[in-house]
């Protein structure tokens, strides 16, 4: 009886040791100096950034980079490498990679050689650090706790920055102190709960940023920072944890898979294209010019050019369809279909020949399609309608800057740019008149 007694005590243990292992109240942003992983208090990160410029300040200590300019705020930048006797790791690029962090009631940059992602875990199982630390003084250091097989170094930055030598102990364990119970922190008001929840989603959600560019080329902007918000908390809604980060190009796609506009590079549906039919303006000439950008094989732009010769039967239509992929646009113009393939606002457009049914002279005749980059100069006419679904985004946000000037440009009075589904146009100058799914914008010059 003595032994099963004794067995049923170690699986109560194992249990409950399981489920504070399960149980997060602590999340750390993680990042490496010279190939070891550390992690500072996530309520301590504003966010991340890359900078390679920074202003030398005289007689600052070696450790201080420098000043640098964030959005306006002048804030000191910490080497940490330096800070703790640490061999520096060059950049290729000479981006530095930071965390900028609140402490107390200022900012700071800190470098470091790599940031990684946000990593929760029970404060419980967190361990006081080893005298034999070596690299690291132990006063800067909080705790120790392995997560997954890792073993990371907690990082009091609040003592680094401030250098105080008084400083609110920190509970990493429910004894105060010897002979006095734990007395709990107040639970947290739902104000100060909200807050913290928005500072752990900004800072994951920066991390997703970083690697939707690194896996996809995807860069994040007014553009479609809403959407990818949106995304995030649903993202976040099912999955544990340690599975918010895109660790790979599978996790970046399924993270964009509801970011595509409907009928992505096939016909467009009856339905989208009626709502597409619907936002087209009313123009005062017959001569109908149309850039779309990124035509791809030249489906979706057959599909434009169907419901625009609809929409504009007595207009004469000139379609510049652009794509950088040479392959893609090298057999659109004489593309053949099954006529069951096809939707039914196409099929007026259509005659039939030896290898299948394809469009017509007129609709044919209409588009121009040509390999180009439109990073390029774009000599083309002044605009009636910018076709740009889904595109922009995959351009640097200084490219995704200079095509929307570019747009506002060459656009017509009462144009239109259609966008992709989840992209918006914003500034003084741009009036939405898109409907879901159909994003939609026109500007009065």
């Amino acid at each position: 009886m003595a032994v099963i007694k004794d067995l049923t005590m170690v699986a109560e243990e194992l249990q409950q040791q399981k489920e504070r292992v399960d149980t997060v109240d602590f999340k750390m942003v993680t990042f490496s100096l010279t190939g070891k992983d550390y992690g500072v208090d996530i309520m301590n990160v504003k966010e991340i950034a890359k900078a390679d410029k920074f202003t030398y300040v005289p007689n600052a200590a070696s450790y201080v980079k420098g000043v640098y300019n964030l959005r306006g705020d002048i804030i000191p930048i910490i080497d940490l490498r330096t800070f703790f006797h640490m061999p520096l790791e060059k950049k290729a690029d000479g981006q530095e990679n930071m965390l900028i962090l609140h402490i107390e009631d200022r900012v700071y940059g800190a470098i470091v050689d790599k940031i990684d992602k946000v990593v929760g875990i029970n404060s419980e199982v967190i361990q006081p650090p080893h005298p034999m630390f070596g690299e690291i003084n132990i006063k800067f250091i909080t705790g120790v706790v392995e997560k997954q097989g890792e073993l990371y170094v907690i990082l009091d930055v609040v003592r680094m920055f401030t250098q105080k030598e008084e400083e609110k102990q920190k509970q990493l364990t429910p004894v105060q102190a010897e002979g006095e119970p734990y007395l709990a922190p107040p639970p947290p008001t739902p104000e100060q709960a909200r807050e913290k929840l928005a500072v752990v989603a900004d800072t994951a959600i920066g991390f997703i940023k970083e690697s939707l560019i690194a896996l996809k080329q995807f860069y994040v902007s007014p553009l479609n920072e809403g959407w990818i918000r949106k995304q995030f908390t649903e993202w976040s809604s099912t999955r544990i944890e340690s599975d918010l980060q895109l660790k790979n190009a599978s996790d970046a796609e399924e993270y964009l898979s509801g970011f595509y506009s409907p009928d992505t590079g096939k016909f467009w549906e009856t339905e989208y294209a009626s709502k597409v039919k619907d936002i087209l303006p009313n123009l005062s000439s017959n001569n109908i010019q149309v850039w779309d950008i990124g035509c791809g094989k030249g489906v979706e732009t057959f599909s434009f050019a169907c419901i625009l010769k609809s929409r504009y039967p007595d207009g004469h239509i000139k379609i510049w369809a652009n794509d950088s992929d040479i392959m893609a646009i090298a057999n659109a113009p004489n593309m053949t279909f099954n006529l069951n393939e096809v939707p039914e606002y196409c099929r007026s457009f259509m005659v039939e020949g030896r290898n299948g049914f394809g469009f017509n002279q007129t609709i044919k005749d209409s588009i121009v399609f040509e390999y180009h980059d439109v990073l390029n100069n774009n000599q083309l006419p002044d605009l009636d309608i910018i076709l740009a679904r889904d595109i922009l985004s995959f351009f640097t946000v200084e490219n995704q800057n200079r095509l929307i000037s570019e747009f506002a440009e060459k656009l017509k009075n009462r144009g239109i740019v259609i966008m992709g589904r989840n992209e918006t146009l914003g500034g003084d100058i741009w009036q939405a008149v898109g409907k879901d799914p159909v994003s939609a914008f026109t500007h009065n010059k």
